[in-house]
């Protein structure tokens, strides 16, 4: 089947009732599903009727599904059952582009490649780069057109946060929306707008691959530095990587510190236009954003999925699967199980233990740039507090195509600036 028709078939399944659609025949990786927003009815039915679910056929392969939050967390930490390798999305890596990256690696190797950038995100360095973000957020707020409509995706998201990244590999200022295209390239789905093939994905990433090779070149000649291409340059464990594997790392640094940051960016701005009475008790109380940047975490789930393999047969919420199955935690329903989290459809942002939602991951994988992204959310609405009344979203935004980058192509909004 043409991938045109692969594609026109899942945007038609994706219109379907799930509870009219038998158990055994659901492909909850459709991306479909997520770009219409509509995959949280799919999500419960799973939760409620099959919690670890087997998807016999898909565009994907063979697929095992775990959606509460309790078996996700079994998964997510039982690093001698379940494998990260060769890859953490629900598609496989194809033998002639192979992108090796950390968080894809088991012990050792894993823990000795990220301990080269974690650095990075450290505390010393979010107390430096806190008025750098300030201050860029402010220039960003400053610039932007009041009481006129305009895409908070394109002016605001992805620019503070192609921002930050720029900053994090001390990168061409003036090329940092190259930053954005690799990130967008690297996860697209072929067809869907991004990229029209597997081979226009690869041409493009061999060519961020050639432009971070002539920085790795400067960089491997200086002093270390605090930049990631310094780290990785001078690291014991990274130095003497090859090509693709270097590839592979800055994909995985791009897109972790790019789509995470930016779709929560957006998903804020839209749920406390759609739940007011939150937002004012944001306004009232500005020591809630931390509250609010934590709830928007977990009520948006900017990466709705990782994978692991099963490396033995093993037992889980009670079907058995098999030494070399392939196995989804989805992230983006195990945040709104309702045996852990009380009303998690609804958004709160008093809600209690309002951190301990799953977007991060837990045991080895967890995000090391937590810190960093809600470090720049919280100077995000520290700032907007001080200059407009609200952001109202003016049309329905528009959703990324993708059962793994769970985001915002574009919002159109509204600023109503305080009153005096």
């Amino acid at each position: 089947m043409e991938i045109s028709d692969l594609l026109a078939d899942a945007m038609a399944r994706a219109e379907q009732d799930p509870y009219e659609i038998p158990l055994e025949r659901i492909n909850i990786a459709n991306p479909f599903l997520f770009q219409q927003d509509v995959h949280h009815a799919w999500f419960k039915r799973l939760r409620d009727e099959a919690p670890v679910h087997y998807c016999a056929e898909s565009f994907f392969g063979p697929y095992w599904s775990v959606t509460r939050y309790d078996h996700i967390m079994t998964v997510d930490t039982s690093h001698d059952v379940f494998s990260s390798e060769p890859a953490i999305t629900i598609g496989d890596t194809q033998d002639s582009f192979p992108l090796p990256m950390f968080i894809a690696m088991d012990r050792p190797k894993h823990d000795e490649q990220r301990s080269v950038v974690s650095p990075v995100t450290g505390a010393d360095n979010l107390r430096h780069f806190e008025p750098i973000i300030r201050e860029r957020t402010i220039d960003v707020l400053e610039n932007l057109p009041v009481g006129e409509t305009f895409d908070w995706v394109d002016q605001v998201s992805v620019e503070l946060t192609t921002r930050m990244l720029a900053t994090l590999f001390d990168f061409p200022f003036e090329d940092r929306r190259q930053l954005t295209r690799w990130s967008d390239v690297a996860t697209a789905v072929p067809g869907l707008g991004v990229i029209d093939s597997d081979q226009q994905r690869e041409d493009e990433l061999m060519e961020c691959l050639e432009y971070f090779t002539r920085l790795w070149n400067e960089r491997v000649k200086q002093a270390p530095g605090n930049d990631l291409i310094s780290m990785l340059a001078h690291g014991e464990a990274t130095r003497n990587m090859p090509p693709m594997e270097y590839l592979g790392n800055l994909v995985l640094l791009i897109v972790g510190g790019n789509d995470t940051t930016r779709s929560t960016m957006t998903a804020s701005v839209l749920a406390l236009h759609e739940n007011p009475e939150e937002y004012a008790k944001v306004v009232a109380c500005p020591e809630l954003i931390d509250n609010m940047v934590a709830e928007t975490v977990r009520w948006q789930t900017p990466l709705a999925h990782m994978r692991r393999i099963c490396k033995v047969d093993t037992e889980l919420g009670g079907q058995t699967i098999k030494a070399g199955d392939k196995v989804i935690m989805w992230y983006i329903s195990g945040n709104r199980d309702e045996r852990f989290t009380e009303q998690p459809d609804e958004f709160m942002i008093e809600r209690p233990n309002v951190r301990k939602h799953l977007s991060f991951g837990f045991g080895i994988h967890r995000c090391m740039g937590n810190r960093l992204a809600e470090l720049q959310l919280r100077i995000l609405w520290e700032e907007i507090l001080k200059r407009y009344e609200r952001i109202e979203v003016v049309g329905e935004p528009t959703r990324t195509a993708s059962s793994f980058v769970h985001g915002f192509t574009a919002m159109p909004v509204k600023l109503h600036p305080r009153l005096p």
